[in-house]
């Protein structure tokens, strides 16, 4: 055992980290593509075979060289030492690579539902959910950070991997204050070939918005439908090909994530969080969560497992 010497002080073992707690919602996201994992990669840059994508907010920060980038058919290349931001929902591939013999690739994998939730980030939300590609500034992030981010979560501790993504959120949020570049706008800020494909996943957009808006209120697919001016069956039919859940389990998701924000946020009694998550009962509140988190709303607080 390490043993640490202080003046006039006798020896004592080292204090040890809190042993990883496994986290609750690891079923949850293993159980399909709409909310993927949260997770970090290094690795060398590579050509991807064909597009695809994923339930993430994903980051990018290449150490040297360029790539070039095809989002939803639309070419951009992409330079190092700069953090690149975007919604992985929207189809993307690497398709070419540019003096990267000795470069690293970092990549940032933010579950959608996490993204979702965070507050106070404005127009930043819109242009990454509306299909922006955006290039965040040196004050907000650099690679040691990202070094430091890696170092966290490839550790298997899982407050560390927690610290990982509370600090992302505050980064996000600075970049919400200080402003970011925009490498690819939004579709609600183009006009031309590319937003007239987009625009069934515009609709998709939308109705996102406007669930996570109004999630304490009732919510019929009806009235989400309504808001895109969209038949409902169609309405719903898109929403679960682009996001990859049917829209009454994306509502019960969010109200899930919403939930458990005011369970550690808040001191609010557990039927009260039930009602501002918009769960109509507190029996339905409980089915969901132990079904989601594998324990109680009160065994989750009283454990502190964010």
């Amino acid at each position: 055992m390490t043993v640490v010497e202080s003046p006039g002080r006798p020896l004592r073992a080292r204090e040890k980290a809190p042993r990883p707690t496994p986290r609750p919602d690891r079923s949850f996201y293993a159980s399909g593509k709409a909310f993927g994992r949260f997770g970090i990669r290094a690795f060398p840059p590579q050509i991807m075979p064909e597009p695809h994508s994923h339930g993430h907010i994903e980051f990018n920060w290449l150490t040297e060289g360029t790539m070039d980038y095809v989002f939803d058919g639309g070419p951009l290349s992409v330079g190092a030492n700069r953090l690149v931001a975007f919604w992985a929902g929207i189809p993307h591939q690497t398709v070419g690579l540019h003096d990267v013999d000795n470069a690293r690739q970092l990549n940032i994998y933010l579950p959608m539902d996490a993204f979702l939730e965070m507050p106070q980030l404005g127009r930043l939300t819109e242009t990454l959910m509306g299909g922006g590609v955006i290039q965040l500034t040196p004050e907000c992030i650099g690679l040691e950070t990202l070094e430091r981010w890696y170092g966290d979560y490839r550790s298997g501790n899982s407050l560390r991997s927690d610290l990982v993504r509370a600090e992302i959120s505050t980064m996000f949020r600075r970049a919400a204050i200080t402003g970011w570049d925009t490498l690819l706008p939004a579709w609600v800020e183009m006009s031309g070939a590319r937003s007239r494909t987009a625009s069934p996943v515009r609709y998709v957009v939308r109705m996102v918005r406007h669930i996570v808006e109004n999630i304490a209120d009732p919510l019929s697919v009806e009235d989400i439908a309504d808001v895109v001016g969209l038949h409902p069956n169609y309405a719903t039919n898109l929403f679960t090909k682009v996001m990859h859940i049917s829209v009454q389990k994306f509502v019960t998701r969010m109200r899930l994530i919403r939930a458990r924000s005011l369970l550690f946020d808040s001191n609010l009694a557990i039927a009260n969080i039930a009602f501002q998550a918009g769960f109509s009962s507190q029996t339905q509140f409980y089915e969901h969560f132990r079904k989601a988190y594998g324990m109680t709303p009160s065994q989750m607080r009283e454990n502190k497992i964010a």
